[in-house]
């Protein structure tokens, strides 16, 4: 992006609008690019507070009298016959007033042929209307391993101490990744200060800065779940293929020539672990695990202020790669996609667009862990090869399955769970799913506690008689799930898996 930076620099483009947080790192970029032998120019920086001040100047020694307001700084600029770089921080509150726009465009107009150029330096993207055609925006990047090595290595001589192997300054360089050099420098010194050391058990730490990044967008919600996969009952297919690929986003996966996996979508009926297996594929393969909320997303306090959320939300996801992104029913959040502009304005069809796009061309490693229950409201082109590496059904657990899952359950409350006979609960829960089985076992717990006494075999078969599983009272929206998903997705039980093999 330096580069690019540079490209238009020395192409004499007047209007670079530069989107980052980080005004001391992005100042010193450009003054590297300013000083260069092929550049020499003379780097200014204006702010409200100060006017306009030379770089590497101080305060009061630098400034230009009467430079404070955005109009007569511009003015100032214009009136420049050497060449130089004009850096604007925060102007962007001034966008509606049509004085600092006609001062902007007249800028514009005064630097053909000559070696000026003006860079709007903001943490947000606002531009008026009359420059749109004008700017060049440029999102500005956070510090990559390299700058973060920088940071680290400091950090240590500072610490006097050198001495961290290569795989535990991998580990801290890659915990810090997504955060701004400033972050990375005050998280580095708060894992010192702890421990009174950097070493690979700091790395907790340094991804707890992580966390309040992800806290402060809003959209995004940072999960942690103690659960493994093992918890989840059933589903070996999908365990085997997700198990396949835990070690995917590694840099020996890149040597061996395999690209870095999309994302996959679960498709099934209510309560059958969709959910639960999304949040432990984190675990699974050491990855943090971010949830967008779609609901929050969507905003109209604003025009544009939706879409807005989302870029953001995904920019944030990006910066923090690689990283798995949870979306929890899908079919919900996208079910008027296709047809909104009578509801909302198109906004969520325009939001369906972005998000489509994204998916298709993003190259940083975020995984897109998807789940949905009714698949006839998903868009088909959610649905088309491409925008996920697999589509899985999670059909109801047969018998096996069901044993294996009240084991869990029972498990979890009691060390001794011999004097239950799992296969005959096992029976008499057909059409149950995992959720409903869990919940009879909670309910048959309730009725033992409030007689106080200990819960028996008979009071989970009664649990169980008396709860009406959801396989019977939506029995057809559960049969055209199951047809449409025999053709068109991948059994996440194993034997069904292997039954549909040995019939092909």
């Amino acid at each position: 992006m330096q580069e690019e930076l540079k490209v238009l620099i020395k192409a004499q483009y007047p209007l670079i609008y530069l989107v980052t947080s980080e005004e001391e790192r992005t100042e010193r970029a450009i003054a590297t690019i300013a000083q260069s032998k092929s550049q020499q120019r003379r780097v200014f920086v204006w702010t409200v507070t100060h006017g306009i001040i030379e770089y590497g100047q101080s305060h009061n020694t630098s400034q230009h009298h009467n430079t404070v307001s955005p109009q007569s700084a511009i003015q100032w600029v214009i009136q420049q016959k050497e060449a130089g770089i004009y850096i604007f921080k925060d102007l962007h509150p001034f966008k509606d007033s049509p004085e600092v726009t006609r001062w902007l465009r007249d800028a514009i107009a005064s630097f053909k042929d000559a070696q000026k150029s003006i860079i709007l330096m903001s943490p947000v993207q606002q531009i008026p209307i009359e420059l749109e055609k004008e700017v060049v925006v440029i999102d500005y990047p956070l510090p990559d391993m390299t700058e973060l090595n920088q940071v680290l290595s400091h950090q240590l001589e500072q610490a006097k101490t050198r001495r961290t192997t290569t795989e535990t300054r991998e580990k801290l360089l890659k915990a810090a990744l997504g955060l701004t050099k400033d972050e990375a420098e005050k998280v580095y010194r708060k894992a010192y200060v702890k421990s009174g050391r950097l070493t690979e058990n700091e790395v907790d730490i340094v991804l707890s800065e992580k966390k309040q990044l992800i806290r402060r967008n809003g959209i995004l919600e940072y999960i942690e779940e103690d659960e493994t996969i093992d918890s989840v009952g059933g589903l070996e297919e999908l365990k085997k293929w997700l198990k396949q690929r835990s070690n995917a986003f590694t840099e020996r996966a890149r040597e061996y020539g395999l690209p870095q996996p999309k994302g996959m979508l679960i498709l099934g009926v209510p309560g059958c672990g969709k959910s639960l297996i999304a949040k432990t594929t984190s675990r699974l393969w050491g990855l943090p695990l971010l949830r967008l909320d779609m609901g929050r997303v969507y905003d109209g306090s604003m025009v544009g202020r939706s879409e807005a959320n989302l870029r953001n939300a995904l920019k944030t996801a990006e910066s923090i790669s690689p990283v798995i992104l949870f979306i929890d029913e899908l079919d919900k959040s996208f079910a008027g996609g296709a047809g909104s502009s009578d509801s909302d304005g198109g906004t969520s069809s325009r939001i369906f667009g972005s998000f489509l796009t994204w998916m298709q061309e993003k190259t940083s490693p975020v995984f897109v862990m998807a789940t949905a229950n009714r698949v006839e409201r998903l868009p088909g082109e959610f649905l088309r090869k491409g925008r996920f590496d697999e589509i899985f059904f999670v059909d109801l657990p047969n018998a096996e399955e069901r044993q294996e899952i009240f084991k869990i359950h029972l498990s979890k409350r009691r060390r001794d769970i011999v004097r239950f006979d799992i296969e005959q609960l096992a029976k008499v829960s057909d059409g149950f799913s995992g959720a409903e089985i869990e919940q009879a076992l909670i309910a048959a717990m309730y009725e033992a506690f409030a007689q106080d006494r200990e819960f028996t075999q008979l009071d989970i078969i009664a649990a169980i008689k008396s709860t009406l599983p959801l396989s019977r009272t939506m029995t057809e929206q559960v049969t055209a799930l199951r047809d449409w998903a025999r053709q068109r997705a991948r059994p996440a039980a194993s034997s069904i898996a292997e039954y549909q093999r040995l019939e092909f």
